[in-house]
């Protein structure tokens, strides 16, 4: 079956072709590095780490960008509050946001520019777009773009120029010729840092958000590539500016498939900051574990609506424990080499990969495994659970180690109650030893009684 995907572009899924055989340039808009990251960021990082994944798997050679903006209104405003250089607030947000990813399982792109390493890059734009006529300065300072003067602006977002103006994002002109124009260079004001300022021909200034995505998408991937990715929320204005500024500087295409993952929403309101409805990958990793976090997520379609809950994490726990369970009692053949051609499981992984990147049918390929290797005992079934569940990121912890720390209790832990049972049994307390084997069993632990003492194993 040949890869095809949903194209936000085209509103229709696409077979795959891609720009040059063998070979895929992918940029997705990363992160603006003011604050830590939360779970909606992390489930845009993940959906794209599973198509990057997915695509070297299929034996592509992937570059794969993921910028960073690290100059913006609210990097300055918090740089300020807090007392420190912008260069201070986003090297710390960076290496926080790495660490965040790293846990999760998040493989780092094979680019990661940041947007103030290309303001002449930038500007060279905003220059070929006044020589073209799309782009002027006006009497603050600004230099805005002309969305008027681009045909074909609205083609992403399926939004008339006519709709745009009656709807509620038209504003004050203020000094612009028309409320649809967007900014591309901010003139500096007088009460901002003095590194949130760079010399240009247009006076001292800093980028507007929506050039900075043309210019390093341009300078890394080439003026036209194949795949164009972020959040669903960047469609519009984000993605249709930088259309309208790309395309409008070079005359071509600027990506071929645009691809666009779902909301993290809590109480059915998307999961964001603005919105004060958010956690942070901090604060859900010290109640979870980072799979289950990235089971919870991977275990979803990328383009569906996450619903966020204690109760879908917990439930995500239980189903990754019943995988690595499955790993436990049948150890695996670590030298399975995975037949796309002829073995049925890894046909029907990759038909649901192949389908629009479907994470939910290749998950429910993982549990057909995992019951067949329970069932069989057959290190061939658990061999292929382990190579399947990696491309997803997936049950590369040793499986004793995994189900070992999910109980949350180590080994002298385990041992000591035991004892403390053995005494209680001793001295004929046995409401005291029952009730020992039940927490025991709530944290999946079993204990089995013989003539030789008690044991323990990892529960089913």
């Amino acid at each position: 079956m040949t890869l095809r995907f949903y194209n936000s572009l085209t509103r229709t899924v696409d077979d795959f072709q891609p720009l040059h055989p063998g070979k895929v340039g992918m940029y997705v808009c990363g992160m603006t590095v003011y604050d830590l990251c939360h779970l909606g960021h992390a489930r845009m990082m993940m959906a794209f780490d599973i198509i990057q994944r997915w695509l070297r798997a299929s034996g592509y050679e992937v570059t794969y960008v993921r910028n960073i903006t690290d100059i913006d209104d609210k990097i300055i405003k918090r740089a300020v509050e807090r007392g420190i250089t912008i260069r201070q607030l986003t090297n710390e947000m960076v290496k926080a946001m790495h660490q965040d990813t790293a846990a999760l399982g998040i493989l780092p792109p094979d680019q990661e520019p940041r947007a103030t390493e290309f303001v002449p890059q930038m500007l060279s734009i905003i220059s070929q777009l006044q020589k073209k006529g799309l782009a002027y300065q006006s009497a603050d300072g600004d230099v805005n773009y002309s969305v008027r003067s681009f045909k074909g602006y609205g083609k992403l977002s399926g939004k008339s120029l006519d709709e745009l103006r009656a709807g509620e994002r038209v504003a004050v002109l203020g000094d612009k010729q028309d409320p649809l124009d967007f900014v591309l260079w901010k003139s500096a004001k007088a009460d901002e840092p003095q590194d949130a300022k760079w010399d240009s021909q247009y006076g001292v200034g800093r980028p507007g958000w929506h050039i900075e995505c043309s210019a390093m998408s341009c300078a890394a991937l080439g003026e036209t590539f194949d795949i164009h990715g972020g959040g669903a929320d960047l469609q519009f204005p984000h993605h249709e500016n930088e259309i309208a500024q790309s395309e409008g500087a070079s005359g071509k295409p600027l990506a071929n498939y645009w691809v666009h993952n779902g909301f993290v929403r809590v109480d059915d309101e998307k999961m964001s900051k603005s919105l004060g409805n958010f956690f942070t990958i901090r604060e859900i990793l010290a109640k979870f574990d980072p799979e289950t976090v990235r089971f919870f997520m991977v275990r979803v379609q990328y383009r569906t609506a996450l619903n966020y809950s204690d109760v879908h994490l917990n439930d995500a726990k239980a189903s990754l424990k019943r995988l690595y369970t499955a790993l436990s009692l049948c150890p695996p053949n670590q030298d399975v080499q995975i037949d796309w051609q002829n073995n049925p499981y890894a046909q029907r992984f990759k038909a649901a990969m192949d389908d629009d990147f479907g994470t939910p049918e290749a998950i429910a390929v993982l549990f057909e495994l995992a019951a067949l290797a329970n069932k069989t005992q057959d290190p061939e079934a658990s061999g292929y659970l382990l190579k399947l569940g990696a491309i997803l990121g997936l049950l590369q912890t040793p499986a004793d180690e995994y189900l070992k720390a999910g109980a949350g209790l180590g080994d002298e832990q385990i041992q000591a109650l035991i004892q403390n049972r053995a005494e209680a049994k001793q001295n004929k307390d046995f409401a005291r030893a029952d009730q020992i084997r039940k927490d025991l069993l709530a944290q999946g632990i079993v204990l089995k009684d013989s003539v030789q003492g008690t044991t323990w194993e990892v529960s089913v």
